[in-house]
């Protein structure tokens, strides 16, 4: 039997996010400013509107389930350019691993270094570890590591929104202008929401971006648990 009351919740905070979230879509576009990241502004729309009405967060995160496990579908749909560009990429795929294992292994040691400097916080050091990847791998690994995966999440949203926001305008800066180049650092660095708004701009940047974010992941896992526990030797 159908529960009426879980229905009517389904359908409103569903319905009240997708509206906020297409309000802001349509917004960037008539206005142009990439700075008005729909993702952004509807996070702190929906914060404002959950305290200011006294809405249970658990039931908002109950009735809007259907939205997030449509991330999954969303992800894999990054592979249809990774797909159109293959050829492309398998004469530069032992550049590529190299010049991503690299980074990755950089990026997490300066990343728990400088937050054990500043905060002296394993659990915390541990968790901002992670931000740059995809968030169910950063979660898990964080769980898995003794960190604190509210922190980790919090910090994963947080790259991805200045990725997407930031990203190519700091390429473009520090004149990075290959397609490439773009789609692996803004994968690499800003997992799957900078990589849905470099796709925007061309199939390369979507592809070489969709395959940084693949392999970072995939990276990360291998390597960030003997990573962390040289790092605690080498700091303690």
């Amino acid at each position: 039997m159908i529960d009426l009351s879980l229905l009517t919740d389904v359908l409103l905070y569903s319905g009240l996010t997708l509206a906020v979230y297409h309000s802001f879509v349509r917004l960037q576009q008539k206005t142009g400013k990439i700075w008005l990241n729909p993702m952004l502004l509807c996070i702190f729309v929906l914060i404002f509107m959950i305290t200011s009405f006294e809405i249970d967060f658990q039931q908002y995160r109950q009735s809007t389930s259907i939205l997030s496990n449509l991330l999954e579908p969303a992800v894999i749909a990054l592979g249809f350019p990774l797909y159109q560009h293959l050829n492309s990429m398998k004469s530069q795929w032992k550049q590529i691993v190299s010049f991503l294992t690299i980074s990755i292994s950089l990026l997490l040691s300066i990343s728990y270094i400088l937050t054990m400097l500043l905060i002296k916080s394993p659990s915390i050091a541990v968790s901002l570890s992670f931000k740059s990847i995809t968030t169910p791998v950063g979660i898990a690994l964080t769980e898995q590591l003794n960190g604190n995966s509210a922190i980790t999440a919090f910090a994963i949203i947080l790259a991805g929104l200045f990725g997407a926001i930031f990203g190519i305008k700091w390429l473009t800066f520090i004149k990075v202008s290959s397609p490439k180049a773009q789609g692996l650092a803004i994968g690499t660095a800003s997992h799957a929401l900078g990589t849905a708004t470099v796709s925007q701009l061309s199939y390369q940047h979507a592809a070489y971006s969709s395959l940084a974010l693949i392999i970072s992941a995939t990276i990360t896992a291998i390597v960030s648990p003997s990573l962390i526990h040289q790092l605690d030797l080498l700091l303690f």
